[in-house]
């Protein structure tokens, strides 16, 4: 099977229609995303580079690229970065989840 001559992120110059420039308020869970990866990327903790989360998110099959959204995707990257580095095992990850689904909490 040969590779698509674009893959979803490989928009430049394309037409996209218009770009709103508003201000947007950010929900409590993409703040909370944003800082996380904020904090990974500090040179002193040294596990995240830029690029990695880049290439993963890259790596989303066009689908998921195309339906999540921008934190989401950002999400998805660190988790598969801390997956790949042996940061955090699967079990741990799943574990995680599960615990926050139990709470019900729910994040405007």
């Amino acid at each position: 099977m040969s590779e698509p001559a674009f893959k979803p992120h490989d928009i430049g110059g394309l037409p996209a229609g218009d770009i709103v420039t508003d201000e947007k308020d950010h929900a409590l869970w993409e703040k909370r995303v944003d800082a996380i990866v904020m904090l990974l990327q500090k040179p002193e903790r040294k596990l995240l580079r830029v690029d990695e989360l880049r290439r993963s998110i890259e790596s989303l099959g066009p689908k998921a690229y195309r339906d999540l959204g921008y934190y989401e995707r950002w999400i998805f990257a660190v988790a598969n970065v801390l997956l790949e580095r042996g940061v955090i095992t699967s079990e741990e990850l799943g574990q995680g989840i599960a615990d926050v689904m139990k709470r019900g909490e729910v994040l405007p």
